[in-house]
């Protein structure tokens, strides 16, 4: 029961916003599969020893007694200054300050300051289901995926129902400022806005944790919600993938 959605029109075209958070999630994409190289580099084993073990076992000793040592180890050298190079220049992005990494493929949650983990646990983001009103409108209800910042922070939100909410249930779409767009304790005790709609929020339905069901929020539970809201500040990063 979120204020989040991502709106297409009934062609299939896609606004300037999410054309800049596809291009942000592969960004993304890349950014973690380069440290995933990284970690890899970092734990493998020598290099000469890897070359040795990949060709048959009949012609090992041969290959170790033909394979100059030196210049395997001048290329496992150099190749280990430039993860060190690549490394730093990584290591520049990574917030000093509390951030929030989601996994909307699991619906897990990192609550992260630096490499170490605050905090982890399940949470739920989009459904991907779609809501139409017969009238060229339609809802995609998705988590979107990127970089994101927390915009505002608030205690005790109250949820004023967009249009879809009611749509969704079968009723009128009341005023913009009718008292029946205003829900009391479906958002829990905080929210953090992320812009555009999508929000960082507790939920009625815990158990729904760890699943996809929400129309493009990220809910948490009570006690994961106030561990985030306490660390994360506005400016603070999210980054969903």
């Amino acid at each position: 029961m979120e204020k989040s959605i991502t709106k297409t029109d009934l062609n299939g075209r896609f606004t300037s916003m999410q054309i800049f958070r596809y291009s942000i999630s592969i960004l993304l994409a890349l950014f973690l599969s380069v440290i995933g190289s990284i970690l890899l580099v970092r734990n493998a084993t020598p290099l000469r020893d890897t070359i040795i073990l990949l060709v048959p076992s009949s012609d090992r000793e041969s290959l170790a007694d033909s394979v100059p040592v030196d210049r395997l180890d001048s290329l496992q050298a150099s190749l280990e200054q430039k993860v060190t190079i690549v490394q730093k220049e990584l290591d520049s992005y990574i917030p000093r300050k509390p951030y929030l990494i989601v996994n909307t493929t699991d619906n897990t949650f990192r609550l992260m300051i630096y490499d170490l983990v605050i905090r982890e646990g399940k949470c739920s983001t989009g459904s991907y289901t779609i809501l139409t009103n017969g009238i060229n409108q339609k809802w995609v209800f998705e988590t979107p995926r990127g970089m994101m910042k927390v915009m505002s922070r608030q205690m005790f939100p109250v949820w004023v129902k967009p249009d879809w909410a009611f749509i969704e249930e079968g009723l009128p779409v009341p005023s913009p400022r009718h008292i029946s767009r205003l829900e009391y304790g479906t958002l829990g005790d905080y929210k953090l806005e992320l812009g555009d709609g999508y929000l960082i929020h507790g939920t009625l339905y815990k158990r729904f944790l760890g699943m996809a069901v929400t129309h493009g929020c990220i809910r948490l539970g009570d006690e994961d919600l106030k561990v985030v809201y306490r660390n994360l500040r506005r400016g603070s990063k999210v980054f969903i993938y």
